[in-house]
């Protein structure tokens, strides 16, 4: 999120300064509204149909994934993934900016009694193509965990089917008791 600050002038003398949080667009960058059609295209190639509509261009489909209600998150293949996408509604989840967000580790998105259940899950995916139904504990930037259910992932690639990524949608989840 960036902080922009406001100042205008009152009918009367006194100046008034506010701040407000103005959150990032990501999506237009040209990197991102690529990425997220080879996120679409996967989706496509794995599950047998789109994820979200499809209409507009590229960059209109990159805002529309962006915006979408459920959570859309990626990482990428280093040896230690790095998260490299998250919509609006998975920053929201996680508590955190895209900045930070697209810098993590994402095996820290899990606790670390969770990861091998993680690992167990990406490892199919990546043999699969895809797996469908993952449920599972995440934590936020804030610490506070939340249960993720009915958790679709797969496996990213290129034109040449060449493997790129992983991703991963889920449209429900629901904090634990205490977080």
């Amino acid at each position: 999120m960036v902080l922009t600050r406001c100042l205008w002038r009152l009918p009367f003398t006194a100046c008034r300064d506010t701040t407000r949080l103005v959150k990032a667009v990501p999506w237009n960058d040209q990197r991102i509204v690529e990425w997220s059609q080879l996120l679409l295209d996967s989706y496509q190639r794995w599950i047998g149909n789109e994820l979200i509509e499809r209409t507009g261009d590229a960059a209109a489909q990159a805002q529309r994934l962006f915006e979408v209600s459920f959570v859309v998150v990626s990482h990428g293949v280093e040896p230690d993934p790095v998260l490299n996408y998250g919509n609006q509604a998975a920053l929201d989840l996680w508590e955190v900016s895209w900045e930070r967000f697209t810098t993590t580790p994402s095996r820290l998105t899990a606790e670390a009694d969770n990861r091998a259940e993680r690992e167990r899950m990406l490892a199919q995916a990546r043999v699969q193509g895809f797996y469908d139904g993952y449920n599972g504990v995440r934590i936020s930037s804030t610490g506070r965990r939340f249960v993720v259910e009915k958790a679709v992932i797969w496996t990213v690639v290129d034109v040449a089917e060449r493997p790129l990524g992983q991703a991963a949608t889920f449209s429900l989840w629901k904090h634990a008791v205490g977080s």
